[in-house]
């Protein structure tokens, strides 16, 4: 048995079919810029600690080693 629907329901829903399917696609969108912000946030502070490491490492190349220190060890003395 086929159940028809009266126009005004039948354009009730295909209007709201409609709407929800815009506002999908809105959220979609508004989901895919958010995520490429956070990429681009991501990629510049990977590039920000990169170049703060190279930094270090270059610092720490020039710097001198600190001198060795002799260390004299504790005669035996035996007991006391």
């Amino acid at each position: 048995m086929i159940v028809t629907m009266n126009s005004k329901e039948a354009l009730k829903k295909r209007a709201e079919a409609r709407f929800k399917q815009a506002e999908r696609a809105l959220d979609g969108r508004k989901a895919m810029t958010e995520y490429e912000a956070q990429v681009l946030a991501i990629r510049e502070k990977t590039a920000r600690l990169k170049a703060l490491r190279l930094a270090t490492e270059a610092h720490a190349q020039n710097e001198e080693p600190p001198p060795k220190t002799n260390v004299r060890r504790l005669k035996n003395r035996g007991n006391r």
